[in-house]
């Protein structure tokens, strides 16, 4: 039996299959770490809150399971905030273990107090306070429940005085929490007004999300009975993208190919699970949407066919009533485009950039891309790096890339990759780190180091903040302060322990990641890239190209798409006769 609810929640957590803990041990925290101590849970040693929280956020959607992080009161639980909001808005499976002041001295400008029950209502699906072991099984429960229902992060504020109190009953630790999938099939009049919508229309384009990520079959048949070309989000890429006959491209500010033209030409363009947020990148005539979440339903652009159900259960509802269309000329249309486009990029970043001084970034990217494992994992800084992920990681449906696509943090892919390094550690992980992110969460690698977590650490090492910077070219605001002192992370890596490589040279770039991932152990590779490689979406508006002009850097505006080409050029293979006399002007 527990002694106290400490021991209680310990013991809760251990049923439910957790085995580590990701967080800072400390003041009000302490009862709940001994506990940990005498438990099957490790405890994971971060060297900052707000890397616990992105670690255990990445852990969950590794596993798909409950992941847990913890930090003392006041500025341990202020640190979590970053982290939570990004694993809230990314949809972890997370518990928040935030520990508060004695109880006793809530209320009274007590040393280090703050409200953690206020600060985390806005990164949480639940945020509750135990006031009492006697309440805290409830509490507890709750917050299990909440989060493997998929209302995302939840947060278990605990005076410290609390944990230790003793408990009388042990009722709620027996619970069997739901971790179902419940399908949500549309509603019949949703559903046929969509049906209608897609019969009536000459031409139709879908454009994928998150959503599509377990009806990628019923996807791919859709596309195939009314000949619909398929672009997709970011969000949609690793799921929808690879051997995809119907492959368009992305669209958005790290977009490429016909997505964008695909989904404005058409006469119908169809939201399929994305709650895509760039609205000058979408249509604002004859669009529908499928969504789970009917609170995403035309928040984003005008919609006329709104449809609340799984993406999945949509399709099996409406495709027996739809007509199948023959004519394919707009598929082969937007195919052409997208491949040409592709085409048109791809040359500049791999004949000549294995040559080229600085060291080309989407180089970096496209080599590691080839070389890394087919199940491999990706964890992808906010910045720059987000554009080399989009474009240059080649999905399979084995592989896997986390980021900060909804939050939009710096440095979040070094602590997200001991988190899921953490889960797997046979399992291949490789940051794309870029040197701002990492600068500012550095003090992770010694958690690397602690726990012998083979990462491989690539830093795109610019000494520039390239996506600031961007951005202020395309405001025609001349840059400042985005650039910054050099530094050697490799001599950093190696003064702590780590294996470090350090490439300057275009010609070490293919044998210094083939050393990094066949290296047993945490390794981090400084590669010294070109800070003027920066890149545009493919849709170019006057207002950018005024802020370009009235900008006096030098500037790459495609980032080239590494190995998409070559699926786009596979493609034309499906038009016939006009494909091969495309293909012979690539």
């Amino acid at each position: 039996m527990a002694k106290n609810f400490a021991s209680q929640l310990v013991k809760t957590l251990e049923k439910q299959g957790v085995k580590r803990i990701f967080g800072l041990v400390g003041d009000s925290l302490n009862p709940i770490v001994d506990e940990v101590r005498q438990s099957s849970i490790e405890w994971i040693h971060v060297r900052n809150e707000e890397a616990a929280a992105f670690a255990a956020g990445a852990e969950s959607l590794v596993t798909g399971d409950l992941a847990v992080c913890a930090a003392s009161c006041g500025p341990g639980n202020t640190h979590l905030i970053q982290g939570l909001y990004d694993s809230h808005r990314n949809g972890a499976k997370l518990l928040a273990i935030a520990s508060h002041i004695p109880s006793v001295q809530i209320g009274s400008q007590f040393f280090q107090e703050t409200h953690p029950e206020q600060i985390f209502q806005e990164c949480s699906g639940y945020c509750e306070m135990v006031n009492s072991a006697a309440q805290g099984p409830k509490v507890l429960h709750h917050a299990i429940q909440s989060t493997l229902a998929g209302n995302g992060v939840s947060v278990l504020v605990i005076p410290g005085d609390v944990s230790s109190q003793p408990i009388e009953e042990e009722g709620f630790i027996d619970s069997v929490y739901s971790k179902g999938h419940p399908v949500l099939y549309p509603d019949a009049e949703e559903a046929a007004r969509l049906a209608k919508a897609i019969n009536d229309a000459k031409t139709v384009t879908l454009f994928c999300g998150e959503g599509v990520k377990n009806s990628r079959e019923k996807v791919l048949e859709l596309a195939e009975k009314i000949k619909s070309p398929i672009g997709h989000a970011f969000g949609g890429k690793m799921h929808i993208q690879y051997d995809n006959p119907f492959d368009v491209g992305m669209s958005g500010l790290l977009g490429y190919g016909a997505a964008r033209e695909a989904m404005y030409d058409a006469d119908l363009l169809i939201l399929l699970g994305t709650d895509f947020p760039y609205t000058d990148f979408l249509p604002t005539g004859n669009v529908a949407q499928v969504d789970i979440d009917g609170s995403h339903i035309g928040r984003r652009t005008t919609i006329d066919y709104p449809v609340v159900g799984d993406v999945g259960a949509v399709i099996d509802t409406i495709l027996p009533h739809i007509e199948e269309k023959t004519d394919r000329s707009f598929l082969d249309k937007q195919l052409r485009n997208h491949a040409r486009a592709l085409n048109h990029v791809v040359d500049a970043y791999t004949k000549k950039a294995g040559k080229s001084k600085p060291i080309h970034p989407e180089y970096v990217a496209d080599t590691i891309d080839r070389l890394a494992a087919e199940d491999a994992i990706f964890t992808i800084d906010t910045g720059m790096c987000n554009v080399w992920g989009a474009r240059y990681i080649t999905p399979n449906g084995k592989r896997q890339e986390i980021g900060s696509f909804r939050h939009g943090t710096m440095a979040n892919a070094l602590p997200q990759a001991l988190g899921a390094q953490a889960a797997d550690r046979d399992r291949q992980v490789i940051s794309f780190s870029g040197d701002g992110g990492l600068g500012m969460l550095m003090g992770e690698l010694l958690t690397a180091k602690l726990h012998d977590l083979p990462v491989n650490i690539v830093v795109f090492n610019n000494s520039s903040l390239g996506m600031v910077k961007l951005e202020m070219m395309v405001a025609g605001l001349p840059e400042h302060e985005t650039d910054h002192e050099h530094v050697n992370f490799a001599k950093i890596a190696e003064a702590i322990g780590i294996k470090a490589i350090r490439i300057e040279d275009p010609a070490d770039v293919e044998s210094g990641i083939k050393e990094a991932l066949a290296y047993d152990g945490p390794v981090l590779v400084d590669v010294v890239t070109d800070p003027n490689a920066l890149s545009l979406p493919p849709n170019i508006t006057w207002e950018m190209m005024m802020g370009f002009s009235r900008s006096a850097t030098r500037t790459v505006f495609e980032g080239g798409v590494g190995r998409m080409v070559d699926l786009a050029r596979a493609n034309l293979r499906n038009i016939g006769g006009a494909g091969v006399i495309e293909m012979n002007k690539f």
